[in-house]
């Protein structure tokens, strides 16, 4: 087959283009799987390139297994020696033969996240740091964070001077490094790290494999960080035939250390480069590139391209407005299966999301309509990990008879209660024909408990509580309690760091889903409640097969393509969140802006985006302006604009406000400040255009009401925080319209917030 036979005039640019270095800006959907793969082809049987001497490199052990099968399709002898792998597999090949000369044995370890929670405890242990200020997951999070940037830990030890935190997390840093290698033992960030330590220290090695791979490819070149970039750059140093494969515009895990200067600044890095744009787009109508177009033209850290199609205008794009977040998923769930009647099928749909809390609702109106649905990236609601924990609390206050769930919360947070305890518990509970919570009870009845009797006692005595608190609390305000006085959020950062907002969030949702039950029953009682939740929950399987709509988050959803999209909870606040609105950096906007073009661009034949009016957060409702990401789209690509589409002088003046009279620059969520001050600056994100009555901007000031005042607390002293809970004053800096200061907290990390919203209290 001719290689350039389904390849437009950009690919083949692209394919015959093999010297010297070459950015290959792929738009969404442009064709750059193939156009990799047809390179290789290229090089191989029109240019004679050695198979051996080709290294195609990307992410996921998924996307080089998709592209191994292509290659191995496209060539039939010697496809074998290519090596078609992701960064970690690559590395690892190499350390194997090479790892001696760095100090390890060739047959290292590697330790998993456990493991190294494991070394970090015990090192914390020895140097005496306390573990509820310096949690675990947050100090291999700075760790790993410093391996990303390629930053050794006496380069650490050395920028730390004279901070007496970052000194900690330096001593930590030091002594996990050294217990590992004393292990013979790398953790996945010392796959890269290492080999390029092996790289710049043994210059004949790197040569060996500068010869071997003389051609280099790098897909989703856009994710790289600064330890994989000067990975594939001290190997491509020599023959300089390196080409990456990216775009700038879907660059969305900065999270994850993800460095989008690496693709920005490559002309910089290599003067000559070649640069070819993919912008002909298979995949959608030219109505939603349009869409998409309009949208990433704001960002002003990009490549510019733009994409087009030859498939046709399309429809316009849906746009509906609907006053809560319960209507906007009723819609959904309800025009998917109207469009099911009309012959589509339900894999052909997918409802994409900012936050997996928003799942619950659109999880519940699917089985309510009947809808087949999998959550992608995660779980069912109900099925969650936090979800569960919280319920089985409730289920144990309303039934003592279920072990199940008594079992799974009896050491969640851990309590001091031991497995051998637990079972001599279970057997007294046998013999005497009594529950395992009963048993609990009679704790002091029950032999060779001594060492937990009092950690058993006090658990009963807190699920006492919780029931005799029920009647006076409700629902909603009794999971509040138990999350605080079992110090749950605490629990979950230690955990898991890196997913514990996310979590947090779904027990929020949880909480709006208790209130949303007792406002609409005249006599809500928790057994009814836990009923009603398991009609839900075990609905999961709705019918055999892969014919489901697909749940997804905007980050699990890049690289896939449906014909119909939802994006739902466009709200200013939600999405974009308030974090990146009100943050003077501008990179956390943009990059809320690329998770939104992703999102437009997966749809390939109908979008559809959605928002509410209002919308409950922990239990306290909220009111939201249509996300400026919908705003930036023309309105003669929208089939239903509104007024609310324009932007109005109050909204203009609230952004103001945001920005300069609140002054935050933290990553307070602005959704949370309810149970506060309810009545007014509950309302300080009611600036939604569509609003009949707006408050006016004297109603948003009573936040200010002790702004500019010299705080009662010095640098240095330890204060508490309605959210954030208890942390230390690292700096106090006067600002024209108020105290700046800035805390590290022992939970949450370090926060920088003004003295007159944040209502610090001296300990």
């Amino acid at each position: 087959m001719d290689i350039f036979e389904t390849l437009n005039d950009m690919q083949r640019e692209a394919v015959m283009c093999t010297e010297g270095p070459l950015l290959i800006l792929a738009g969404a959907g442009s064709g750059k799987t193939k156009t990799l793969t047809n390179r290789i082809a290229y090089l191989i049987e029109e240019c004679e390139v050695n198979p051996w001497n080709i290294l195609a490199i990307t992410f996921t052990n998924k996307a080089a297994g998709e592209m191994r099968e292509r290659v191995d399709r496209m060539i039939e002898f010697g496809s074998e020696q290519i090596w078609v792998t992701t960064f970690h597999t690559t590395c690892m090949r190499i350390l194997r033969r090479h790892i001696d000369k760095l100090g390890y044995d060739n047959n290292y370890t590697i330790y998993d996240t456990d493991d190294q929670k494991s070394v970090v405890k015990n090192i914390c242990k020895r140097l005496n740091i306390d573990t509820k200020i310096y949690k675990e997951a947050k100090l291999l999070k700075a760790i790993s964070s410093a391996k990303d940037e390629l930053i050794s830990p006496p380069e650490y030890q050395l920028t730390s001077a004279g901070d007496y935190h970052r000194q900690i997390y330096a001593n930590v840093y030091r002594e996990y490094q050294d217990t590992l290698k004393r292990s013979n033992a790398l953790d996945f960030d010392d796959i890269i790290v290492l080999t390029v330590e092996l790289f710049r220290e043994f210059p004949e090695v790197l040569s060996s494999y500068q010869e071997r791979f003389r051609y280099i490819m790098v897909d989703e070149y856009q994710d790289t960080n600064t330890a994989q970039f000067e990975l594939i750059r001290l190997l491509a140093d020599k023959y300089k035939n390196l080409c990456v494969v990216g775009d700038d515009d879907q660059s969305i895990y900065k999270f994850r250390g993800a460095n989008i200067r690496n693709i920005l600044d490559f002309e910089r890095v290599y003067p000559n480069a070649t640069v070819i744009k993919l912008e002909q787009n298979y995949r959608s109508t030219q109505c939603i590139l349009d869409a998409a177009n309009s949208v990433i033209h704001n960002n002003q850290g990009r490549k510019d391209k733009s994409l087009w199609t030859d498939k046709g205008e399309g429809e316009r794009i849906g746009f509906r407005q609907f006053d809560n977040a319960y209507e906007e998923a009723e819609y959904i769930a309800d025009d998917i299966a109207d469009r099911i009647k009309h012959g589509s099928n339900y894999s052909d749909f997918a409802v994409l999301y900012r936050t997996n809390a928003q799942a619950r609702l659109l999880e519940e109106q699917m089985v309510i309509g009947g809808v087949p649905y999998n959550v992608v990236g995660g779980t069912n609601f109900y099925s969650r990990m936090e979800i569960k924990d919280i319920l089985a609390y409730l289920k144990t206050i309303d039934n003592g008879r279920d072990e199940v769930a008594l079992r799974r919360i009896i050491n969640v947070p851990k309590r001091g209660i031991g497995a051998s305890s637990i079972d001599k518990l279970a057997a007294y509970a046998n013999a005497q024909d009594i529950t395992l919570f009963e048993a609990m009870e009679q704790a002091e009845s029950v032999g060779g408990i001594s060492r937990s009797l009092k950690n058993i006692l006090s658990f009963v005595q807190e699920i006492n509580v919780y029931r005799s608190s029920l009647p006076t609390y409700g629902i909603s305000k009794l999971i509040k309690v138990i999350i605080e006085r079992t110090k749950y959020e605490d629990y979950l950062r230690d955990y898991d760091i890196d997913s514990a907002d996310d979590r947090i969030e779904n027990v929020d949702e949880l909480i709006t889903k208790a209130v949303g039950y007792e406002e609409s029953h005249d006599n809500p009682s928790l057994s009814e409640f836990l009923e009603e939740i398991a009609l839900v929950a075990d609905i999961d399987n709705v019918e055999d097969g892969d014919n489901r709509v697909l749940l997804m988050t905007l980050h699990s959803a890049k690289g896939l393509e449906f014909p119909n999209v939802y994006l739902s909870g466009m709200e200013d606040g939600l999405f974009p969140s308030y974090m990146s609105i009100v943050d003077d950096d501008k990179d956390s906007l943009e990059e809320e802006r690329r998770l939104a073009y992703v999102g437009i661009t997966r749809a390939m034949e109908h979008l559809t985006l959605t928002c509410a009016k209002a919308r409950m957060i922990r239990g306290e409702t909220q009111y939201n302006a249509v996300s400026r990401f919908v705003r930036e789209i023309p309105s003669e690509l929208l089939d239903n604009t509104t007024p609310d589409l324009r932007k109005t002088s109050d909204q203009r003046k609230m952004e103001e406000f945001l920005r300069n009279g609140l002054g935050l620059k933290t990553e307070l969520k602005m959704e949370n400040y309810g149970s506060s001050i309810k009545s007014g600056a509950t309302r300080a994100n009611n600036y939604n255009m569509g609003a009949q009555k707006r408050p006016a901007l004297h109603e948003y000031q009573s936040v200010q009401s002790t702004a500019g005042k010299k705080p009662d607390y010095n640098e240095g002293d330890r204060v508490s925080h309605m959210r954030f809970g208890d942390g230390v004053v690292l700096s106090i800096s006067k600002e024209p319209r108020d105290y700046k200061v800035t805390v590290e907290f022992d939970n949450v990390g370090t926060k920088v917030m003004y003295a007159g919203f944040a209502k610090l209290k001296k300990l």
